[in-house]
C-alpha cells in the first residue's frame, strides 16, 4: 500500500480530487465521460503536470475492451455503465441519457499499474463493486475506501457490507452525501495537510479518519442503516409519501433532497 497515493474513480468534476491533491496526497483519478475528463484535466492542468496527479479517461468494467457509457444530460454526476442504473434515474426523476462508446479497462489491471492505495473513493453509479471485488487480487488493501451504498435492495447491501468484511474491513460509517455541503475540515488535520475547503454538493467530502462521527462495527452499521432504509421508505421517491400528488407537491416545495449515503471502511 502507497500511504501518499489516492485514487479516485469517478472524479466528475474535480471536487474530490483537487482537495486530496491540495492535502498533498499523489492522486490517480478515473473519469469515463470525455468531455468532463478534458474539464477536469483543464481544472488540475498544474497537478498533471507536475506529476502529482494522473488522469485516465476510462471506464472502469469487467473487460479491457470499449463499453457503452449513459451520459446523463441532465445530472452529469450521474453517468454509467449500468443500463438499470440509468432507468431508474430517468424514471424516477425524468432525466435524459445518451449512449456513448469509451474505452473499458478492469480494475485490477489499473491497481497492478498504479499500486494499492492508501485510500480509495469510489463514485460510479451502480459499478462501484467491480472496484471492490478487484481488491480481492492483492495481499494488501487500501487502509480507508467508499462506496456509494445501494437504495434499492436490503439483501445488496448487507452482500456490499459482507465483502468489505471478506477483504479485512473492520470499522464503518455510513456518511450522509446530502449533507456533505455542511462538512467542516478538521484542525489539526488528521488526514495529511490541514486546508479549508467548501466542498459542493454532489463530491464525496472529508476521507479517512477526518470523516464526521465514530466508526461503528458492522452489525453497528447494520443497525443504522435499517433506519435509513426505514427513512427512504417514507421518503424517498418512491417511498410512501412521494406516491401521492400532494405529498410529492409538497416534498418538492420543501427542497427536500433524497438522502442517499456512502459507506466508508477502515481495516
Amino acid at each position: 500500500m502507497d500511504r501518499n497515493l489516492i485514487i479516485d474513480v469517478g472524479v466528475h468534476t474535480g471536487q474530490d480530487t483537487e482537495f486530496y491533491l491540495k492535502k498533498g496526497f499523489r492522486v490517480i483519478g478515473i473519469e469515463a465521460h470525455p468531455d468532463i475528463y478534458e474539464s477536469a484535466k483543464n481544472r488540475l492542468k498544474s497537478y498533471v503536470e507536475s506529476g502529482q496527479l494522473t488522469l485516465l479517461n476510462v471506464a472502469v468494467s469487467p473487460k479491457d475492451e470499449p463499453i457503452t457509457f449513459y451520459a446523463n444530460l441532465d445530472r452529469s454526476f450521474w453517468g454509467t455503465i449500468s443500463p438499470e442504473r440509468v432507468k431508474e434515474s430517468d424514471r424516477a426523476f425524468g432525466t435524459r441519457s445518451v449512449e456513448m462508446t469509451v474505452k473499458g479497462r478492469r480494475f485490477e489491471s489499473i491497481l497492478e499499474e498504479f499500486g494499492v492505495p492508501y485510500y480509495l473513493k469510489v463514485d460510479i453509479e451502480g459499478s462501484d463493486l467491480l472496484c471492490v471485488k478487484a481488491l480481492q487480487e492483492f495481499d494488501t488493501k487500501p487502509q480507508f475506501i467508499s462506496i456509494e451504498s445501494t437504495k434499492a435492495s436490503w439483501n445488496a447491501l448487507l452482500e456490499e457490507l459482507e465483502l468489505l468484511k471478506k477483504l479485512g474491513y473492520q470499522k464503518f460509517k455510513a456518511i450522509n452525501q446530502a449533507k456533505v455541503t455542511q462538512q467542516v475540515c478538521p484542525s489539526p488535520a488528521k488526514e495529511g495537510q490541514y486546508i479549508p475547503y467548501q466542498f459542493e454538493y454532489g463530491s464525496s467530502g472529508l476521507f479517512g479518519d477526518e470523516t464526521p462521527g465514530t466508526w461503528l462495527s458492522e452489525i453497528e452499521v447494520i443497525n443504522l442503516y435499517k433506519r435509513i432504509f426505514i427513512n427512504y421508505k417514507i421518503f424517498g421517491v418512491h417511498g410512501i409519501i412521494y406516491s401521492f400528488s400532494i405529498g410529492k407537491i409538497l416534498l418538492e416545495s420543501l427542497n427536500i433532497k433524497e438522502p442517499w449515503y456512502d459507506t466508508h471502511a477502515s481495516l
